[in-house]
């Protein structure tokens, strides 16, 4: 098997990777904050840490399904996983539109009532994302043979 992606390319997908990760760790630590008595400073902390997240994301989006993205690499050298390209593709709607829920639900929410709806759909998120990591870190090393990390 040829490697058809550049190390440039890998090393972009290896930072996005890790800005991710901690755009995740920020969101987690913005969702378990106290909230009795603080709703606002806690839908406020939760909403600039999805912020970062979803640009994080967006951002993503770009460097793997972008016209010289890393599935199209992938493609290239391995045609044999079109199905789990396309698996992680359609993911990254179905992610988007979690985040935009998320987002709706801690712009509307008031009370314990909504801190804890928001809640449940920021760990609901946290566990997709983090599942789409691990698919996404196993299509490069089965087209690759190499692990991209992006834990630092």
């Amino acid at each position: 098997m040829e490697p058809v992606a550049s190390d440039g390319s890998l090393e972009a997908v290896r930072r996005r990777r890790a800005e991710l990760r901690e755009s995740l760790g920020r969101l987690e630590q913005a969702l378990a904050a106290p909230a009795p008595q603080r709703a606002d400073a806690w839908t406020s902390r939760v909403s600039a840490a999805l912020a970062a997240l979803s640009d994080d994301f967006h951002t993503h989006i770009e460097v793997t399904e972008g016209p010289d993205g890393l599935y199209r690499d992938v493609l290239a050298s391995s045609p044999r996983l079109a199905h789990a390209v396309a698996t992680l593709q359609a993911e990254h709607g179905e992610i988007a539109a979690c985040i935009d829920d998320l987002r709706i639900c801690v712009d509307e929410a008031t009370g314990a009532e909504g801190v804890a709806q928001a809640r449940e759909l920021g760990v609901s998120l946290l566990g997709r994302l983090v599942r789409h990591r691990q698919r996404g870190a196993d299509l490069v090393y089965q087209a690759y043979e190499e692990d991209i990390g992006g834990e630092t």
